[in-house]
């Protein structure tokens, strides 16, 4: 096994319509506004930038994300990774009820940052459940986004 690997999946069920919600994750540049976690966007051209992302753990990923496919009428965003984070990460929007969204995430990537990387054996439960928190935070600070 490569533990330096990771696979993550999120599922976020938000109370709005799918529209705003693609709309607000296809702005990456204003996630540092609404998620706590991303902590810096530095866009380097129409299609790449640069994101400064931490989340409980005392330490900081910075990835460099590529567009690799925008779909609004699929609901797909999709971007490669290199960096601290090599691979790629994918949302998938989709109408939820009545009037509200499931918005999946799934990341796939091999963690290159030494610290991490040292850390990988025994330290992988922890660096699972920070990424968890990550995501949980995203999720109610979008939720609180749209309902403003």
């Amino acid at each position: 096994m490569n533990w330096s690997h990771y696979r993550f999946r999120s599922v976020w069920d938000l109370p709005a319509p799918p529209g705003a919600v693609y709309t607000a994750l296809e702005q990456v540049d204003a996630y540092p506004r609404w998620w706590p976690q991303v902590r810096g966007v530095t866009r380097l051209d129409e299609s790449t930038g640069v994101v400064r992302v931490r989340s409980f753990l005392p330490y900081e990923l910075v990835v460099t994300v590529r567009e690799k496919r925008r779909a609004p009428e699929a609901g797909v965003l999709e971007v490669a990774m290199s960096g601290d984070m090599d691979g790629w990460a994918r949302w998938t929007v989709r109408p939820r009820g009545a009037d509200g969204t499931r918005a999946v995430y799934e990341q796939e990537v091999e963690v290159r940052k030494a610290l991490v990387r040292r850390l990988a054996v025994p330290g992988r439960p922890l660096l699972i459940a920070n990424h968890a928190l990550m995501m949980r935070g995203g999720r109610r600070a979008l939720a609180a986004a749209l309902a403003v």
